[in-house]
């Protein structure tokens, strides 16, 4: 079967899957680090009383059988050791059913990771993950061509991705469509980076610039995917140099990098590296990878309707699976950055000169002298939510209430999802949470304060609580 691979994709296949490995070992890194605070047993939204009324059929997982902390950390192990074994080569030394097998295992286990996962999971890149893993396991090894089908649902995917992410800011907020979204969003993305402050400092025309490119990348150059080489590598090429730049200006987590993973399949670097194997693999191996295939392109009719449609949803499977499923990001730009910071205190009897200490958190903003970190791909699932928190109540239902019961009683797990702990040694009487506004300063600020943030304190969000007290819900319902 000539037809059936592609061996001039050897190498862009060889890069794909090391860096899918990459990423999934970090996936399960994350996951066997915060699991504990967020989902565990005594977790914020713990994992058994989800699955007390989620039925399997809703969100399969391994959880469903039997659910301990014990077991989850072994699954997220399990996972970081086998995509540790990928990425270290081990998939190109074993059977290609071998190389299979291990990276559906990774399959199923962050699958059942993100299915139990709940708000903290409830990211595009999760679903990402796991289409792009299961697409991996029908990509073979070194023993056989890359196989051109699944090459293809590669293309397919990527070019969802981007021209789903495309056609939600045409058809979501005004900026978009005015080029004006870039005034205000690398001050208002839920997680800025290092360079953060310097790109929207850029000039006005530039940051015009930056959407009109924007546009045409997402818009026009994924079409040039679907194109005969070299026209293919250059459009994966526009791809990946877009990506970075984003991976440049902000932190989020690892969707650019995985952007940049499924562009680097689409790359024929046959004329400077040379070609693999071309063998198409064995019977069973070619039946298995056809239909994969012919599952996966009936599953996409939704997806495709999707992208179509008037309506067009953002983030969202199709099937409980994620097999196939639609992408999308800031369809509407937030103007205005609000931040929320918890405040504890000795006191037992707070009043106007009550001194409160702050909770210092990993990668939100907090102090407005510290520059923002770099912490992508890593992801800080905490920090993200307390962005969304801060432009909704809604948002903080119910974690955010279980969050300060927590830091009250000193609870360990989640005081290690925290860069520093004000009250080392006991925990604090009181603590309560204020609404903040958050600009970055202006140059001439920068030099006269040596600060990267502006803030203004807007409102009480939830007044102070002690664990003897109830709590009210944020906003004061």
């Amino acid at each position: 079967m000539d037809w059936f691979s592609a061996p001039e994709y050897w190498w862009s296949r060889l890069l794909f899957q090391r860096g899918l490995a990459a990423v999934y070992l970090i996936a399960f890194l994350v996951a066997a680090d915060q699991f504990r605070a967020l989902l565990g047993r005594h977790g914020l939204t713990p994992v058994p009383r989800f699955l007390a009324h989620t039925p399997w059929r809703r969100a399969p997982s391994l959880f469903h059988l039997r659910y301990s902390d014990g077991l989850f950390a072994a699954v997220a192990w399990t996972g970081a050791a086998v995509s540790a074994a990928l990425l270290a080569g081990v998939g190109d030394a074993v059977p290609v059913w071998a190389a299979m097998a291990m990276w559906l295992l990774l399959w199923l286990l962050y699958l059942s990771i993100v299915n139990v996962g709940q708000v903290w999971y409830a990211f595009g890149w999760e679903s990402l993950l796991l289409e792009t893993g299961f697409l991996a396991v029908f990509l073979g090894n070194a023993e056989v061509g890359p196989p051109i089908v699944t090459l293809f649902l590669l293309r397919w995917l990527l070019f969802r991705l981007e021209f789903g992410a495309g056609l939600i800011k045409l058809r979501g907020d005004r900026c978009w469509r005015d080029l004006t979204c870039l005034y205000y969003h690398h001050e208002t993305q839920p997680m800025p980076g290092p360079l953060s402050w310097w790109f929207h400092h850029l000039p006005r025309p530039l940051h015009r610039a930056e959407v009109a490119a924007n546009h045409v990348t997402q818009l026009v150059v994924p079409f040039g995917l679907f194109l005969p080489q070299p026209v293919a590598s250059a459009a994966a090429g526009l791809i990946i140099v877009s990506q970075l730049w984003l991976v440049a200006s902000g932190n989020f987590s690892w969707l650019n990098w995985m952007a940049i993973i499924l562009a680097a399949s689409a790359l024929d670097l046959s004329a400077l590296l040379g070609t693999g194997t071309a063998a198409a693999g064995p019977a069973w191996y070619q039946a298995l990878v056809l239909a994969a295939a012919a599952l996966l392109l009936a599953l996409s009719y939704r997806p495709a309707r999707n992208l179509v449609s008037r309506h067009q949803l953002m983030n969202s499977s199709f099937d409980p699976l994620r097999l196939v499923n639609t992408y999308g990001a800031f369809g509407s730009v937030t103007k205005v950055r609000h931040e929320i910071v918890i405040e504890g205190t000795d006191d037992t009897e707070p009043g106007a000169h009550t001194l409160w200490r702050e909770y210092a958190f990993k990668g939100k903003p907090g102090d407005p002298h510290r520059l923002p970190p770099q912490i992508a791909p890593y992801h800080l699932r905490l920090d993200w939510l307390m962005w969304f928190a801060a432009m909704s109540p809604l948002y903080a239902h119910p974690w955010l209430l279980a969050l300060l019961g927590r830091l009250l009683a000193g609870d360990r797990h989640v005081l290690r999802l925290l860069r520093a702990d004000p009250f080392p040694g006991k925990p604090p009487a009181y603590v309560r949470a204020l609404l903040y506004r958050y600009r970055f300063t202006t140059i001439a600020e920068r030099r006269a304060t040596g600060a990267w943030w502006h803030r203004t304190l807007v409102e009480e969000f939830l007044p102070p609580v002690a664990l003897r007290h109830s709590v009210r819900s944020p906003g004061g319902s």
